[in-house]
């Protein structure tokens, strides 16, 4: 009966929490497609869509920019991600690294500790520290997470990076591999505008066998 009682609240829980969808991947201004394998990314910076994967949050203040990514196998071969590298180059040409969803619960900066005077006066004050909105459950559980990709199927999901959004920025993604015979698909190269600009009005690119020279080798 315990076991029964603690199980139910749980499902309730989780049968609350709203769902979200990435849309098709047809829908999405950047988009790439290499060896029948299709990567497209946007970046949520309206209030909208924020407002339909993150609820209330709104990564953005607190210094967040997240970036979905949605990875479409069209090919014959289940592909390997465990080795998935995802960089955010800004127009300026600073690289940045995608932040671990985990990690960002940690991050400083606002929200900042509430401080309150100790009892005795002269003494040191004493730190309150408040729960980090950035700890909420979507963080986590909208983040990008697949390891393996079967044939015919699709993965999506955030990554984090620590900056605001610019037009110009560029989203570089390596480490995609057949899992089968351990090939490295050539790395994709996903340039970001902002949501205003129409998403219909995005050019998709297909790379055959030729290989894509890389300016900018991602970090290992």
């Amino acid at each position: 009966m315990i076991v029964l009682l603690w199980v139910a609240p749980a499902q309730a829980a989780e049968k609350e929490k709203p769902k979200f969808s990435p849309g098709p991947i047809s829908s999405f201004a950047a988009r790439q497609t290499i060896e029948q394998v299709t990567v497209a990314a946007r970046p949520f910076v309206s209030e909208a869509d924020l407002r339909a994967a993150f609820g209330k949050l709104n990564p953005n203040d607190h210094g967040v920019l997240p970036i979905l990514v949605v990875i479409a196998n069209d090919s014959d071969q289940t592909l390997s991600l465990e080795f998935l590298r995802v960089e955010l180059m800004t127009p300026d040409r600073r690289r940045l690294e995608a932040t671990p969803a985990a990690d960002l619960k940690y991050l400083s900066g606002p929200p900042k500790p509430d401080m309150t005077p100790g009892p005795i006066p002269g003494r040191t004050p004493r730190l309150s520290r408040r729960k980090s909105p950035l700890s909420a459950w979507e963080i986590e559980g909208r983040a990008f997470s697949a390891r393996m990709l079967p044939a015919r199927e699709t993965a999506s999901g955030f990554f984090y990076f620590q900056t605001r959004f610019r037009g110009g920025s560029t989203l570089f993604l390596a480490g995609i591999r057949q899992a089968q015979s351990g090939k490295e698909l050539f790395y994709f190269e996903l340039p970001l505008e902002s949501q205003q600009v129409s998403r219909s009005a995005g050019r998709r690119v297909t790379y055959r066998n030729m290989p894509i020279p890389n300016p900018i080798p991602l970090a290992k």
